[in-house]
Protein backbone atom coordinates (compact mmCIF):
# COMPACT_ATOMS: atom_id res chain seq x y z
CA UNK A 1 0.00 0.00 0.00
CA UNK A 2 1.39 3.38 -1.19
CA UNK A 3 2.06 6.17 1.74
CA UNK A 4 0.35 9.61 1.95
CA UNK A 5 3.14 11.49 1.36
CA UNK A 6 1.40 14.48 3.40
CA UNK A 7 0.93 12.63 5.86
CA UNK A 8 4.07 10.58 6.21
CA UNK A 9 7.57 11.01 7.90
CA UNK A 10 11.08 9.63 7.53
CA UNK A 11 12.21 9.19 10.97
CA UNK A 12 16.42 8.59 10.73
CA UNK A 13 17.54 7.92 14.14
CA UNK A 14 21.18 8.89 15.17
CA UNK A 15 23.19 8.48 12.00
CA UNK A 16 25.70 10.43 13.60
CA UNK A 17 29.94 10.37 13.60
CA UNK A 18 29.89 8.62 17.21
CA UNK A 19 27.96 5.47 15.65
CA UNK A 20 28.79 5.59 11.81
CA UNK A 21 32.07 6.59 11.84
CA UNK A 22 34.55 4.63 11.64
CA UNK A 23 36.25 7.52 14.41
CA UNK A 24 33.18 7.39 15.90
CA UNK A 25 33.04 6.42 19.84
CA UNK A 26 30.71 3.98 19.73
CA UNK A 27 31.20 3.16 15.74
CA UNK A 28 29.64 -0.37 14.61
CA UNK A 29 30.58 -1.06 10.78
CA UNK A 30 26.55 -1.83 10.09
CA UNK A 31 25.96 1.64 11.28
CA UNK A 32 28.14 2.91 8.28
CA UNK A 33 26.39 0.38 6.33
CA UNK A 34 23.02 1.98 7.07
CA UNK A 35 23.81 5.20 5.61
CA UNK A 36 23.61 4.34 1.86
CA UNK A 37 19.95 3.02 2.55
CA UNK A 38 18.92 5.34 4.90
CA UNK A 39 20.16 8.16 2.21
CA UNK A 40 18.12 6.48 -0.69
CA UNK A 41 14.94 5.89 1.78
CA UNK A 42 15.23 10.10 2.15
CA UNK A 43 15.90 10.84 -1.63
CA UNK A 44 12.91 8.72 -2.91
CA UNK A 45 10.78 10.40 0.39
CA UNK A 46 11.68 14.11 -0.38
CA UNK A 47 10.92 13.40 -4.01
CA UNK A 48 7.41 12.48 -3.22
CA UNK A 49 7.07 15.28 -0.79
CA UNK A 50 7.26 13.62 2.78
CA UNK A 51 8.55 15.06 5.53
CA UNK A 52 12.02 13.82 6.65
CA UNK A 53 13.23 14.52 10.46
CA UNK A 54 16.77 13.73 11.77
CA UNK A 55 17.14 12.72 15.32
CA UNK A 56 20.25 13.26 17.53
CA UNK A 57 21.51 11.81 20.48
CA UNK A 58 23.07 14.52 22.35
CA UNK A 59 24.58 13.79 25.95
CA UNK A 60 25.14 17.32 28.01
CA UNK A 61 28.83 16.17 29.99
CA UNK A 62 26.92 16.36 33.42
CA UNK A 63 23.91 14.28 32.52
CA UNK A 64 24.34 11.44 34.15
CA UNK A 65 25.89 13.08 37.52
CA UNK A 66 23.15 12.93 40.02
CA UNK A 67 21.03 10.11 38.16
CA UNK A 68 20.13 7.31 40.39
CA UNK A 69 19.85 4.36 37.96
CA UNK A 70 19.64 5.42 34.23
CA UNK A 71 23.66 6.23 33.11
CA UNK A 72 24.11 5.50 29.35
CA UNK A 73 28.12 6.33 29.91
CA UNK A 74 28.13 3.82 32.50
CA UNK A 75 26.79 1.54 30.23
CA UNK A 76 28.18 2.55 27.17
CA UNK A 77 31.35 4.94 27.90
CA UNK A 78 31.01 8.35 27.42
CA UNK A 79 29.80 9.20 23.82
CA UNK A 80 27.84 12.01 21.42
CA UNK A 81 29.17 14.46 23.97
CA UNK A 82 27.08 18.03 23.56
CA UNK A 83 28.55 20.48 21.09
CA UNK A 84 31.42 17.31 20.14
CA UNK A 85 32.19 16.16 16.48
CA UNK A 86 30.92 12.84 17.72
CA UNK A 87 27.28 14.12 17.70
CA UNK A 88 27.15 15.80 14.60
CA UNK A 89 24.91 14.03 12.09
CA UNK A 90 27.24 11.94 9.42
CA UNK A 91 28.21 14.03 6.70
CA UNK A 92 26.93 11.75 4.04
CA UNK A 93 23.09 12.99 5.01
CA UNK A 94 21.63 15.48 2.90
CA UNK A 95 20.51 17.56 5.70
CA UNK A 96 17.87 20.54 4.17
CA UNK A 97 16.56 23.60 5.88
CA UNK A 98 13.38 21.87 5.57
CA UNK A 99 13.96 19.15 7.20
CA UNK A 100 13.24 18.52 11.60
CA UNK A 101 16.08 17.61 13.87
CA UNK A 102 15.18 16.30 17.55
CA UNK A 103 17.67 16.47 19.91
CA UNK A 104 17.03 13.68 22.64
CA UNK A 105 18.46 12.63 25.43
CA UNK A 106 17.91 8.98 25.72
CA UNK A 107 17.05 6.18 23.12
CA UNK A 108 13.51 7.22 23.05
CA UNK A 109 13.28 10.31 20.36
CA UNK A 110 9.50 11.37 21.53
CA UNK A 111 10.77 11.67 25.28
CA UNK A 112 11.10 14.83 26.56
CA UNK A 113 11.41 16.56 22.61
CA UNK A 114 9.55 18.42 20.50
CA UNK A 115 8.94 15.18 18.37
CA UNK A 116 5.45 14.66 18.89
CA UNK A 117 4.49 18.68 18.59
CA UNK A 118 6.10 18.78 14.99
CA UNK A 119 4.55 15.61 13.57
CA UNK A 120 0.86 16.62 14.84
CA UNK A 121 1.22 20.27 13.54
CA UNK A 122 2.19 18.71 10.49
CA UNK A 123 -0.90 16.20 10.34
CA UNK A 124 1.65 13.16 10.37
CA UNK A 125 0.75 9.90 10.89
CA UNK A 126 2.70 7.16 9.65
CA UNK A 127 6.49 7.20 10.26
CA UNK A 128 9.26 4.95 8.14
CA UNK A 129 11.88 4.68 10.92
CA UNK A 130 15.25 3.72 10.20
CA UNK A 131 18.78 4.90 11.71
CA UNK A 132 20.57 2.83 14.36
CA UNK A 133 20.68 1.28 16.75
CA UNK A 134 18.15 -1.45 15.64
CA UNK A 135 17.53 -2.49 19.46
CA UNK A 136 17.96 0.40 20.95
CA UNK A 137 17.03 3.84 19.91
CA UNK A 138 15.28 2.87 16.84
CA UNK A 139 12.85 -0.11 18.65
CA UNK A 140 12.48 2.27 21.75
CA UNK A 141 11.45 5.30 18.83
CA UNK A 142 9.29 2.57 16.94
CA UNK A 143 7.62 1.93 20.62
CA UNK A 144 6.76 4.72 21.86
CA UNK A 145 5.23 6.46 18.44
CA UNK A 146 2.93 2.97 18.28
CA UNK A 147 1.61 3.87 22.01
CA UNK A 148 0.99 7.40 20.73
CA UNK A 149 -0.91 6.24 18.01
CA UNK A 150 1.33 7.11 15.18
CA UNK A 151 1.88 4.29 12.18
CA UNK A 152 5.58 3.05 13.15
CA UNK A 153 7.21 1.06 10.02
CA UNK A 154 10.39 -0.39 11.01
CA UNK A 155 13.08 -0.33 7.39
CA UNK A 156 14.68 -3.19 7.84
CA UNK A 157 17.48 -2.90 5.78
CA UNK A 158 18.07 0.37 6.45
CA UNK A 159 19.18 -0.28 10.26
CA UNK A 160 22.50 -0.70 11.89
CA UNK A 161 23.54 -2.61 14.67
CA UNK A 162 26.33 -4.08 16.17
CA UNK A 163 25.07 -7.66 15.90
CA UNK A 164 22.79 -9.58 13.38
CA UNK A 165 20.96 -10.94 16.09
CA UNK A 166 20.04 -7.04 17.26
CA UNK A 167 19.00 -6.26 14.39
CA UNK A 168 16.96 -9.39 14.02
CA UNK A 169 15.44 -9.13 17.29
CA UNK A 170 14.13 -5.56 16.52
CA UNK A 171 12.85 -6.07 13.43
CA UNK A 172 10.86 -9.22 14.77
CA UNK A 173 9.83 -7.29 17.98
CA UNK A 174 8.84 -4.08 15.94
CA UNK A 175 6.72 -6.61 12.85
CA UNK A 176 5.19 -8.52 16.70
CA UNK A 177 4.39 -5.62 18.38
CA UNK A 178 2.85 -3.30 15.64
CA UNK A 179 3.15 -5.38 12.62
CA UNK A 180 4.61 -3.07 10.09
CA UNK A 181 8.32 -3.56 8.72
CA UNK A 182 8.98 -2.87 5.45
CA UNK A 183 12.64 -3.00 2.78
CA UNK A 184 13.49 0.61 1.97
CA UNK A 185 13.00 -0.75 -1.89
CA UNK A 186 9.02 -1.72 -1.04
CA UNK A 187 8.58 1.61 0.15
CA UNK A 188 5.97 3.43 -2.23
CA UNK A 189 4.19 7.12 -2.39
CA UNK A 190 0.64 8.10 -3.36
CA UNK A 191 1.55 10.78 -6.43
CA UNK A 192 0.18 14.51 -6.02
Amino acid sequence: MPYDPTETAVIVVDMQNGFCHPDGSLYAEPSEAAVEPVTALVDHARDAGASIVYTRDVHPPEQFDDTHYYDEFDRWGEHVVEGSWDAELVAELDVRDEDHIVEKHTYDAFYQTDLEGYLDTHGIDDLLICGTLANVCVLHTAGSAGLRDYRPVVVEDALGYITEDHREYAVEHADWLFGETATHESIGFESA
